[in-house]
C-alpha cells in the first residue's frame, strides 16, 4: 500500500512539472502600439495609495491613461489619491456611484471604469498590485504573440502573516496542479479556466463584444466569470506566469486572509457540497497523510531500516510545492509547511461551505454578499 501511495504522489509531482511548462512567462519589451487604460477600483485602500501611484508613475510604457475610482471609501483614500496624483495629467480620479441592486461592489466599480476608458487595451488592476516598469510592454507583447483577447495571471505574493504563508501560495499550487494548463491556454472551453482579478488585461473590442462586467454583475468571482464570458464568445484567454513582473500584497491581517478565502472557496466550487467533500478527503489523504507517516517512520526506523520509505511521501509533496514556489517567486522554505497548508485549506473549505449554506452572506470590504 505504501508503494502505491508513494507512486501516486510521484505521478502528482511529474504531472505538476509537465503542466507548468504550458504557462508562458512575461518577458521582453515589445513596441508601444495602442493606448492602454489602467483601471483601478479602490475601497478603503489608504494604506496602498502611495505605493500604488508611485508604481504606476514608474511605468516605462508612455501611451497610458490611469483611471482611479474611489468606491465610497470611509477612510482617506480619496484625499490621498488627489494628493499623490496632483499635476500628473495621466491620472483621472473618479468618484463611484451608489451600488445598484443586483451588482457586487468590485464588478460595478470595474464597469464604471470601463465606461470612462479610452484605451485600445484595458488593464484591470487591483490597488494592492505593484508592477515592474516594463510590465505593460511585456503583457501586450505576449497577448499579441499568442493572439489572446485576455491575459491574466497570478502575481507573486510576498507573505509575512501566519495564515498568509499557509494559504496565499496555495493559489499557485491549485492552478499548477489542478488546472490542465495546456487546454486552458489552447482552447476556448470555459471548463478549463483560471484567472486572477488583480491583473486582467483585455482588448477593449473583445471586452465590449462579451458584454464586459455588465454580463457578470452579480458574481463574487468576477475574474473567473469574466474569463469564461470571453471563452463562451470564442475569444482566447491566456493564463501567464506574471510573477517576475507583478507583485500583489493581498492582506494586512490574518482576519482578512480568512475572510478573503472564505468568500471565494464555496462559490468558486459552484456551491457544490460534493466537490467540497471530495477536496477535503483528497487533501487529507495525500497532503496531510505524509505528515502522519513521518512520526511512524521515525519511531520504527531504529528497528526496521525499511521504514525509511515512510519519509518518501513527505519528500514528494515538499518537492511538488518546491517546484511551484520556485517558478512563482515564493519563499522556498514554505514548501516544508505543505501539510499545514493542507490542513488550513481543509478547514476553510468546511467554513466557507457552512457560511454559504447558512445564507448569512460573505462579508468583504464592509459589504455583505449572499
Amino acid at each position: 500500500m505504501i508503494l502505491i501511495y508513494t507512486c501516486i504522489l510521484g505521478v502528482f509531482l511529474l504531472w505538476t512539472i509537465i503542466n507548468s511548462l504550458f504557462m508562458p512567462r512575461l518577458k521582453g519589451t515589445g513596441d508601444e502600439n495602442g493606448l492602454v487604460s489602467i483601471l483601478v477600483p479602490l475601497r478603503d485602500e489608504e494604506r496602498n495609495v502611495s505605493e500604488l501611484v508611485q508604481s504606476l508613475k514608474k511605468l516605462t510604457y508612455q501611451n497610458i491613461e490611469v483611471l482611479l475610482l474611489d468606491d465610497h471609501s470611509t477612510d482617506q483614500t480619496l484625499d490621498l489619491l488627489f494628493r499623490y496624483t496632483k499635476n500628473d495629467q495621466r491620472f483621472t480620479i473618479i468618484q463611484g456611484k451608489d451600488l445598484p441592486e443586483g451588482w457586487t461592489g468590485k464588478v460595478y466599480a470595474c464597469h464604471q471604469l470601463s465606461e470612462r476608458a479610452k484605451g485600445d487595451y484595458l488593464l484591470f488592476h487591483d490597488a494592492d498590485l505593484r508592477l515592474s516598469p516594463s510590465a505593460i510592454q511585456a503583457a501586450l507583447s505576449l497577448m499579441k504573440k499568442r493572439k489572446a483577447s485576455m491575459l491574466t495571471g497570478f502575481p507573486a505574493f510576498p507573505v509575512s502573516l501566519f495564515l498568509e504563508k499557509l494559504l496565499v501560495p496555495l493559489q499557485h499550487f491549485v492552478v499548477h496542479f489542478h488546472l490542465p494548463i495546456g487546454p486552458a491556454n489552447g482552447t476556448t472551453l470555459p471548463s478549463f479556466t483560471a484567472a486572477h482579478g488583480a491583473f486582467i488585461m483585455v482588448h477593449q473590442e473583445a471586452y465590449k463584444q462579451v458584454g464586459g462586467h455588465a454580463s457578470i454583475q452579480e458574481t463574487l468571482l468576477d475574474d473567473i466569470d469574466l474569463a469564461k464570458a470571453f471563452k463562451k464568445k470564442g475569444r482566447k484567454v491566456l493564463l501567464a506566469n506574471i510573477t517576475n513582473m507583478v507583485t500583489c500584497y493581498m492582506y494586512q491581517t490574518n482576519r482578512e486572509v480568512w475572510e478573503g478565502f472564505t468568500k471565494n472557496l464555496f462559490p468558486g466550487l459552484g456551491r457544490s457540497r460534493f466537490l467540497i467533500m471530495m477536496l477535503f478527503i483528497f487533501y487529507g489523504l495525500f497532503y496531510v497523510g505524509p505528515l502522519v507517516l513521518l512520526p511512524i517512520g521515525l519511531y520504527t526506523f531504529m528497528t526496521d531500516s525499511l521504514q525509511l520509505t515512510l519519509f518518501i511521501p513527505y519528500l514528494l509533496i515538499v518537492l511538488q510545492k518546491l517546484w511551484i514556489d520556485g517558478r512563482t517567486n515564493q519563499k522556498m522554505t514554505l514548501a516544508f509547511l505543505m501539510p499545514l497548508s493542507a490542513i488550513a485549506f481543509m478547514t476553510l473549505l468546511i467554513h466557507s461551505m457552512r457560511t454559504g449554506l447558512k445564507q448569512k452572506g460573505y462579508v468583504w470590504k464592509g459589504r455583505t454578499y449572499s
